[in-house]
């Protein structure tokens, strides 16, 4: 387990300093990457417990920029989301969930790289559709903060604002995420624990450095650039999950 561990930290490196700059997007890296690794519920319980750190970290940072608000509205079908995903994540087919999670981390991928105009801000009604779809994705895939963004990013919030408020949410997701991870027995390997004792304080040292990056690379720029790894390890679970 040596040198997946070794790999895995590395993995962990680059999903917290996406996180620590976007407050988002961790998993979209990290579960991708690791699936080729490890088995996919492997990686999710690993991560689950990578990423409650980092987003407490972040939430905790400058909780006054949060939009409370905003946060309110999430929270409830977050809930139900997180039930909804622990369901199907106990029944579906390792492939099939290699396949879903690869269409997911593409379409995500293209939504991003096809956006060309500036966001519009639109109903807070939609937070009740982002919370369920992030709840679900969070739990089966590892990755709530793609509907969060989406809908927190067309709320007309300044980049503090998005980032605090995204960290409130996603501390709530993946808070409930491991809880559901330890009710189903997810995390009560001692492999998973062992591995996060390598991978945790990377994404430590991951955070650490994108509280220097913040200030000097715009949203805009780190976005496009992780729509194109997304775009790449997408397509390439979708090729493992059909052949």
């Amino acid at each position: 387990m040596a040198p997946e561990a070794a790999a895995l930290a590395g993995i962990g490196f680059l999903g917290a300093l996406v996180f620590g700059i976007t407050g988002f997007g961790s998993a979209l890296v990290t579960i991708p990457l690791a699936t080729h690794l490890v088995p996919l519920e492997f990686a999710l319980a690993l991560f689950a417990l990578m990423d409650l750190c980092s987003a407490y970290s972040v939430g905790f940072e400058n909780p006054r920029n949060a939009v409370r608000a905003e946060w309110r509205r999430l929270v409830p079908m977050i809930l139900a989301g997180t039930a909804l995903g622990v369901t199907l994540l106990v029944n579906l087919p390792r492939a099939a969930g290699m396949f879903l999670l690869g269409v997911f981390v593409l379409s995500y991928a293209l939504y991003s790289l096809a956006r060309r105009t500036p966001p519009r801000v639109i109903a807070p009604a939609w937070a009740w559709a982002a919370g369920l779809a992030g709840g679900i994705t969070s739990t089966l895939f590892g990755a709530g903060g793609p509907p969060y963004g989406i809908y927190l990013s067309q709320r007309g919030l300044t980049k503090e604002q998005f980032r605090a408020t995204m960290g409130f949410a996603t501390m709530t997701s993946i808070s409930l995420r491991v809880a559901a991870f330890v009710i189903t027995g997810m995390l009560l390997q001692c492999t998973v624990w062992m591995t996060a004792l390598v991978v945790v304080p990377a994404g430590l040292l991951g955070l650490f450095v994108a509280r220097r990056l913040y200030r000097r690379i715009s949203r805009e720029f780190l976005m496009r650039a992780v729509a194109i790894v997304l775009l790449a390890s997408g397509s390439s679970l979708v090729l493992r999950a059909l052949y």
